[in-house]
C-alpha cells in the first residue's frame, strides 16, 4: 500500500515536472519569436555578442601588442600594417581598441553586479517591510538621486584617487538607487497578492517569501535597466577616464585613448575617432538590446 502511495506521489511530480517543463519550452520559443519580429533587437545582440567575443579573443585578434612604442611610426595614418593607424607613441590603435574592449566589459560587468543586488535587496527589504525601514532607505535614495550620476561618481572618483579600481566603486556607488527604486515598486505591487498570503497563512518566513516568491516576479525588470545600465556605465567609465579621474595611461582604455587624441584632432583624426566609435557601438548596442528585453518582458507587448 505505502509503494502504491509513493508511486503515485512520484508520478503525479513528473507529470508536474513536465508540465514546467513544457510551459518553459513555449516560453523561450515565444520570446525567440518577439526577438526575430525586432531588427533593432538582434542588431543590438549581434553587437554586445561581437563585443563579449572580441574581449575573449583580443590577443588572437591584435596584431601588435597595445603598448609597444614605436616613436618612428608614430602617428601614421590607416595603413595595411595598421588597420586603424597609430597613436602620439606609435601605438597600433586597432590593438589598443581590442584589448580596451576587455576593460570597458569588466567595468560594465563588476559594476552593475555591485549595483543591481545592492539596489535589489535594499528595494526588496523597503517594499516589503515599509515603515520605518522603508523611509529610511527610501530618503537615502533621494539623496543619491538629488545628484547628476556622472557629476557624483566624479566626487566620489576624485576623493578615492584616479585608478581603474576606484572608478568602478565610484560609478558603483552612484548607480544603486536606480534598482533600490525600480525592486521596492515591483515589491509593494507583488507583497499583496493571494499567493503571497497563501505562503504566510501556511506559516513561511518573511525571508523565504522574499527569495523564493517575491525575488523571481521582479526579476524582469531588473534585468532590463541592468542591460540598459551597461551602456551607461562605459559610458560613465569612458569620462572619468578623458578627464584623468578613471584608468591611467598607458592603460588601453577607450576614454583615456580619446582623451590622448583630442591634442591632435585636426590632423590625425584617427586617433581619437576610432575609440569614439567603438564607444558609441557599445552603447547603442546594450541600449538597442535593453529596449527589445523591455519589450519582450512586457506582457502588453506580448499580447
Amino acid at each position: 500500500m505505502k509503494q502504491m502511495k509513493l508511486l503515485e506521489s512520484l508520478s503525479k511530480r513528473y507529470k508536474r515536472f513536465l508540465e514546467e517543463r513544457r510551459y518553459q519550452i513555449e516560453d523561450m520559443k515565444l520570446i525567440f519569436d518577439l526577438w526575430k519580429k525586432s531588427p533593432l533587437t538582434m542588431l543590438g545582440t549581434v553587437i554586445v555578442i561581437s563585443l563579449i567575443f572580441m574581449a575573449i579573443f583580443a590577443p588572437w585578434f591584435a596584431p601588435h601588442d597595445p603598448l609597444e612604442q614605436d616613436v618612428y611610426n608614430r602617428l601614421a595614418p590607416p595603413s595595411s600594417e595598421h588597420l586603424l593607424g597609430t597613436d602620439q607613441l606609435g601605438r597600433d590603435i586597432l590593438s589598443r581598441i581590442l584589448y580596451g574592449s576587455r576593460i570597458s566589459l569588466v567595468i560594465a560587468i563588476i559594476v552593475v553586479a555591485i549595483a543591481c543586488s545592492t539596489g535589489l535587496i535594499l528595494g526588496l527589504l523597503s517594499g516589503y517591510f515599509g515603515g520605518v525601514l522603508d523611509e529610511i532607505i527610501m530618503r537615502v535614495t533621494d539623496i543619491f538621486l538629488a545628484f547628476p550620476r556622472l557629476v557624483l561618481a566624479m566626487a566620489f572618483a576624485a576623493a578615492l584617487g584616479p585608478s581603474l579600481l576606484n572608478t568602478m566603486i565610484a560609478i558603483a556607488v552612484t548607480s544603486w538607487p536606480v534598482y533600490a527604486r525600480l525592486a521596492r515598486a515591483s515589491t509593494m505591487q507583488i507583497r499583496n497578492e493571494f499567493y503571497i498570503e497563501a505562503a504566510r497563512s501556511i506559516g513561511a518566513s518573511d525571508l523565504r517569501i522574499m527569495f523564493r516568491h517575491v525575488l523571481p516576479m521582479i526579476l524582469a525588470p531588473i534585468v532590463v535597466q541592468a542591460t540598459l545600465d551597461m551602456g551607461g556605465v562605459i559610458l560613465t567609465a569612458a569620462g572619468l577616464g578623458f578627464i584623468g579621474l578613471g584608468a591611467q595611461p598607458p592603460t588601453p582604455e577607450w576614454g583615456v585613448m580619446v582623451s590622448e587624441g583630442r591634442y591632435y584632432l585636426s590632423s590625425q583624426w584617427w586617433v581619437s575617432t576610432f575609440p569614439g566609435l567603438a564607444i558609441l557601438i557599445t552603447v547603442l548596442g546594450f541600449n538597442l538590446l535593453g529596449d527589445g528585453l523591455r519589450d519582450i518582458f512586457d506582457v502588453r507587448m506580448r499580447r
